[in-house]
């Protein structure tokens, strides 16, 4: 399982520094499990995240990789906001089933089964789940989800990842922009394959470039194209590559 880190964000103005700076609407936190992401100025992505009201404040559950980077971010922002952010000192459990007390279901599908946050050691129950992400086109942190990304690109409106209600946020205008005017020329899709390649490795038919092979399993594959330029039959590496 992914290592995770989950960080407790307290104070009096948290609710109002968090809606104006992540894709989702942090009121709907009260409800269960929120997922959302931070963005750039330009639109691109920072670290994407769940997020759940605890008590005063909230809990975020975020990759151990993009942590420290994103107290940094939250840090910065905050200048004189009463806003406070430390370890909550939880662990994650995750699986899929009935969930157990405490446990939330993950906002992206149904499939992608509960999270609960305790003391306990992290753990999870064995679930292949980059077969469930393939299924779904669920891009995950540090495979698909990259500097480089856009999060329509990346499925979060169909993921339940973005609200183009909320009102402002960072990165909201290069957002709203690519929802309503204009088309999405790339992004996330399904393929079928026949053999494997390394994660990143690049796709390519008619000796062009049309995009890369992202994660892997059981004959199937995420894989960020180029529209245009889908072929019935690509090449990644030593893999065959088919859209679906």
């Amino acid at each position: 399982m992914t290592a995770r880190r989950i960080l407790r964000l307290t104070g009096n103005d948290t609710e109002d520094f968090l809606q104006g700076l992540i894709t989702n609407d942090i009121k709907r936190a009260s409800e269960g499990l929120l997922y959302a992401a931070i963005l750039t100025p330009q639109g691109k992505f920072l670290a994407d995240f769940f997020v759940t009201q605890d008590g005063d404040g909230f809990l975020m559950d975020i990759s151990e990789t993009l942590a420290d980077g994103l107290i940094k971010r939250l840090t910065m922002y905050k200048l004189r906001a009463d806003v406070q952010i430390a370890d909550s000192g939880l662990s994650l459990q995750r699986g899929t089933g009935p969930a157990p007390d405490g446990g939330l279901t993950d906002p992206r599908h149904p499939d992608m089964g509960w999270r609960a946050y305790t003391h306990a050691a992290a753990r999870d129950d064995g679930t292949d789940w980059d077969a469930i992400r393939i299924t779904h086109c669920i891009p995950e942190t540090n495979i698909e989800l990259t500097p480089d990304s856009y999060i329509l690109e990346n499925q979060f409106e169909a993921l339940n990842g973005v609200d183009f209600r909320k009102g402002c946020y960072v990165g909201q205008e290069v957002t709203a922009r690519m929802k309503h005017k204009t088309e999405l020329r790339k992004g996330l899709r399904r393929v079928a394959l026949e053999g494997s390649a390394p994660v990143g490795t690049d796709i390519t038919a008619n000796g062009k470039t049309i995009g890369a092979l992202f994660t892997q399993a059981g004959g199937y594959g995420l894989a960020y194209l180029r529209f245009d330029r889908v072929q019935d039959e690509m090449q990644a590496g030593d893999a065959i590559v088919r859209p679906l």
